[in-house]
């Protein structure tokens, strides 16, 4: 019966991070370094808030594009943070996690042939949907541009059926973000031109020395800013992610979203309201912990002279693997796992582009790091 499935789905394969994981989750005793999200509790007055939604009954459908209180407190959480505004009752949907957001805004946009320009090295999940929406991504090779999308390595890549510019800042792999004159850049080279501005901000709490700027500021016309709670208030598994775009757009992507999901679970919205008002600021004392362990994992990858850009945002590092290990990324993540028991992920899970690199995460306690990067230490010396 294969031949009768849609060969757009046919030609997608599962995460490489999610193959990778399931090849070494077996190996006794490892330590991981692989994991995607915060090793922080959802705060306790967020769980007690979702707790008394199910207590109160409000276990019913919501409003297609969520709760409106919800969306006024997620409205005025982004004008507080970022200085951005939008319209609670038509500028702001309440989604399943970002990754529904962006699969919403993806067949909203796009239509069969149109070109999504996308950094590489880029977290996974952008080119299937762009796939199964009828789009070709077009990656954007930043990996000698200190993993920095600017205006000028967009110019190289635009033609006339270039529909949608993907900017994840800060950005998973790599933990960099972009600043106020690379946004303001992009932001002119793409003004009145027929392209949208996919800009997936999942991890603007999560910021060390700055504060996060989003490209909405200068180009909120034309830009769809994908946000959600997962990061920056530990809560992966509510699925609450947030929506904001103008109305013109958002009138639009509501109706993909509605035949979807219908709306995101109501239990979970009443938990991210709490989160947005009493809990606005519970992302601070994580992102203390994360930068005290960035700087000693930063230390001791340099002591280990690996070559990295130190991350000014999320909680990963996108490490070059020396030049005297000849091994593809995979294999030396393997070889790392099976030998050396820490877990990385192999750069090429991150689009051709990230291939001579791994990924390592600190989103762990700092035993699990200092062991998994004593264990890395080890295994590099004995592999010289």
């Amino acid at each position: 019966m294969e031949h009768l499935i849609n060969e757009k789905v046919k030609m997608i394969e599962i995460s490489g991070i999610r193959k990778f994981f399931n090849l070494v989750s077996d190996i006794e005793g490892m330590v991981s370094l692989t994991i995607g999200q915060p090793d922080f509790d959802t705060p306790e007055h967020i769980k007690a808030a979702g707790i008394s939604a199910i207590e109160q009954n409000h276990t019913s459908y919501t409003h297609n594009a969520g709760l409106l209180p919800l969306r006024e407190a997620a409205c005025k959480y982004m004008a507080e943070k970022y200085g951005l505004t939008y319209d609670p009752a038509s500028e702001a949907i309440v989604t399943v996690g970002a990754s529904q957001a962006i699969d919403i805004t993806l067949r909203t946009i796009l239509s069969e042939g149109d070109e999504v320009i996308l950094p590489g090295p880029v977290y996974p999940g952008y080119e299937p949907l762009i796939r199964l929406s009828g789009g070709n991504p077009i990656y954007a090779d930043i990996s000698s541009n200190k993993f920095r999308m600017s205006a000028e390595v967009i110019e190289q890549h635009l033609t006339d059926r270039t529909k949608c510019i993907i900017l994840p800042y800060p950005s998973n792999p790599t933990g960099v973000s972009l600043t106020e004159e690379e946004l303001s850049e992009i932001a002119e080279l793409v003004r009145g031109k027929d392209i949208f501005i996919l800009a997936d901000e999942i991890y603007s709490e999560i910021v060390y020395g700055h504060k996060h700027k989003s490209i909405a500021k200068y180009l909120k016309e034309q830009t769809i800013v994908i946000n959600g709670l997962s990061k920056s208030h530990s809560m992966t598994g509510w699925r609450i992610g947030l929506l904001f775009a103008p109305a013109a757009i958002t009138k639009h992507i509501i109706k993909v979203h509605q035949y979807n999901v219908s709306c995101a679970s109501s239990i979970s919205q009443h938990a991210a309201y709490e989160a947005l008002t009493n809990g606005k600021n519970d992302a601070a004392d994580m992102t203390r912990v994360y930068r005290e362990r960035r700087d000693y994992a930063f230390r001791r990858l340099s002591e280990m002279n690996l070559s990295t850009v130190n991350p000014d945002g999320a909680f990963y590092f996108f490490v070059k693997i020396p030049d005297y290990i000849t091994h593809s990324s995979f294999e030396f993540a393997i070889d790392l796992a099976k030998r050396g028991k820490v877990a990385v992920v192999p750069g090429s899970a991150f689009s051709s582009f990230g291939e001579g690199f791994f990924r390592m995460s600190y989103a762990c306690s700092m035993d699990m790091l200092k062991e998994g990067l004593d264990r890395m230490e080890e295994y590099l010396k004995n592999y010289k």
